[in-house]
């Protein structure tokens, strides 16, 4: 039996993700046995960024506003920079995003992915890490940064660049694989 059988992960984006952010993580869940949805606020497609242009589209398998969070186990948010800034602006995104911080369920975010985090609330004394120029807003959130290639609290999984992807993955998978995370109940 694979680590991730049965486990259902929902993976939120907009345009602007970071290509190989979303693609590596992926491939690693569906290689483990994990059942992966694209989620995103737009409808169709989504667009990737790559070596400073637009480059592959991704379909979306379901919009945000139509997801229910029951239906998921853990959350994948991709970095990039115009992707975590679209999706901090959607109500509907910030709730569902809440809603695994309530739950305890884990979540991975990496790069500038943990942008969307502050918007929760739920940030307050977790550690954590990211892209270094999101640092301040972090701390800013109450988050105690780390400049580490990753970092896990209680189930949330977070990276600084695609260079912390082996690191990133691997730990994803672990904290995927754990489940429900009581530690992580902030809100």
């Amino acid at each position: 039996m694979k680590p991730l059988e049965n486990i259902n992960v929902a993976i939120l984006s907009e345009d602007g993700f970071e290509e190989v952010e979303l693609t590596s993580p992926k491939e690693m869940l569906e290689s483990n046995g994990a059942n992966v949805t694209i989620v995103s606020p737009r409808k169709d497609k989504i667009r990737s960024w790559k070596n400073d242009n637009w480059n592959i589209e991704i379909d979306v398998d379901m919009q945000v506003q139509q997801v229910k969070p029951d239906d998921f186990d853990a959350l994948l948010i991709p970095g990039g920079v115009a992707n975590p800034d679209l999706l901090r602006r959607n109500e509907a995104t910030i709730d569902f995003v809440s809603s695994f911080f309530e739950a305890g369920k884990p979540i991975a975010a990496i790069c500038h992915a943990p942008q969307v985090l502050i918007e929760t609330g739920a940030l307050n004394g977790r550690m954590l890490t990211s892209f270094p120029s999101i640092k301040t807003d972090l701390k800013n959130a109450g988050a105690q940064w780390i400049d580490k290639s990753v970092v896990v609290d209680a189930g949330l999984v977070t990276s600084r660049s695609p260079e912390d992807l082996d690191d990133f993955n691997a730990k994803m998978i672990e904290e995927f694989a754990e489940g429900i995370h009581e530690n992580q109940k902030t809100i």
